[in-house]
């Protein structure tokens, strides 16, 4: 119980961080936004009707038609996520009124930024903003599609009416916000500072085990591999550790034994003992 209300309370402050990029940035400038939002102010700029009301008369279709294919609790929370961003969305819609951002690229990255930062906050609480998200999942099961395909085509087709809506110009600050948002959506997951995954192949791995386990502090692994030349049986240490540790460690490892091999690769949602614990 208690992780749900944080879950929605999460929710609630993405889309309204969302809201916020999109009402102060996006439409003063009649610039458009990815997915459904995209569509849902696309009629906004022809009715003068706030986007948040067409965001529940596009998605609700949406949902009934996606209800038997998408996991239950995603889509329960999912429809929770679209109705929190429609009433902020309606909420917001005057804001600009307190602050108005002149320079069309500055208003760009603006809402990219506020966009991908809610937008992440609502998909690291298992949920989305319905629209775009159920028919991907949804044409995915049905016909094999894969979903980063849908969204980049649904995307592509908003791009080019943002062309007749406003011309060449905006459609392209449209382009910048939806990369921005993307890039951020993806930090915000997935966090800013990524954990390193080191592999180490050495004739010495008793003695790197210990260097690391006493003076990095972190936990090492053992694989056991083999040898395709050789058919030699060789310990391969496997240990995860964040960037300045790493940097510390080659040194160490190359202090012991300079042949040996290492292979260092970013790693992301590390969750378990000695690591960052999950929020929601």
């Amino acid at each position: 119980m208690k992780k749900n209300l944080l879950r929605m309370i999460f929710m609630v402050l993405g889309s309204f961080i969302y809201s916020v990029g999109v009402n102060m940035f996006i439409i003063p400038h009649k610039f458009l936004s990815g997915g459904v939002a995209g569509i849902a102010i696309i009629f906004q700029y022809f009715s003068g009707i706030p986007s948040g009301y067409f965001i529940v008369l596009i998605n609700i279709p949406i949902f009934i038609l996606g209800f038997k294919t998408i996991d239950r609790e995603f889509g329960i929370f999912s429809f929770m996520g679209m109705v929190f961003m429609a009433l902020s969305l309606i909420i917001t819609k005057s804001i600009d009124k307190f602050y108005y951002l002149q320079d069309p690229l500055l208003s760009t990255l603006c809402s990219g930024v506020l966009t991908g930062i809610g937008a992440g906050i609502l998909f690291k609480s298992k949920a989305s903003f319905g629209g775009t998200d159920i028919i991907a999942v949804w044409m995915k099961k049905k016909y094999g599609i894969t979903i980063g395909k849908v969204t980049f085509f649904i995307n592509v087709i908003i791009v080019f009416m943002g062309i007749f809506i406003g011309g060449l110009p905006r459609a392209l600050y449209t382009l910048i916000s939806m990369y921005m948002c993307s890039v951020v959506v993806e930090k915000v997951i997935c966090g800013f500072y990524r954990e390193k995954v080191l592999f180490v192949i050495t004739e010495n791995s008793e003695e790197i085990e210990k260097i690391i386990c006493k003076k990095i502090g972190r936990g090492v692994t053992y694989l056991y591999g083999e040898g395709a030349y050789t058919g030699n049986k060789k310990k391969i240490i496997y240990s995860i550790m964040n960037p300045a540790q790493i940097e510390q460690t080659k040194r160490l490892i190359l202090d012991i034994d300079p042949k040996s091999v290492m292979s260092i690769m970013d790693v992301s949602e590390v969750r378990g003992k000695g690591f960052k614990a999950a929020v929601f």
